[in-house]
């Protein structure tokens, strides 16, 4: 069994698929340098899962912090980047269930990172906040 956290970020991963200039250039938590020709990418990161039990019944209120960045080389990394933050934000707005996994997606911070290396670029961080329940006893349901 997948718990629903991993259920929602392989969701996320499918829904940016043919994101605007991104193609299949996404990926889950990447640490290595981008070259180049990788460029502009995504990469889909959890920052955190908090959890509260609000309720008597046996279920856990979870709010799961999710960080999409856009990566670029550009001069003007956040003009660069605007078609593609667009266009990622309305494809992952378009269902707020996650395919029925949460109950909510909320857009939290966003933040730029300009970057000075052979090229200049930048990273555009887009947080999101996605509230999910689960069973007390099983992380899955």
């Amino acid at each position: 069994m997948t718990t629903k956290r991993e259920t929602i970020l392989a969701r996320i991963a499918t829904v940016l698929a043919g994101t605007t200039g991104v193609s299949d250039r996404i990926f889950r938590s990447r640490t290595t340098a981008f070259t180049r020709a990788e460029t502009p990418s995504i990469i889909i990161e959890p920052q955190n899962d908090v959890v509260e039990q609000t309720t008597s019944l046996p279920t856990l209120d979870h709010t799961l912090t999710v960080r999409i960045s856009i990566v670029v080389r550009s001069g003007t990394p956040h003009q660069t980047a605007d078609p593609t933050v667009e266009n990622m934000h309305s494809r992952l707005m378009a269902d707020l269930t996650v395919n029925g996994n949460a109950i909510d997606i909320q857009p939290a911070d966003t933040s730029f990172e300009f970057i000075d290396a052979d090229q200049s670029g930048g990273i555009i961080g887009c947080e999101y906040d996605i509230r999910y329940r689960t069973n007390v006893d099983d992380l899955s349901s």
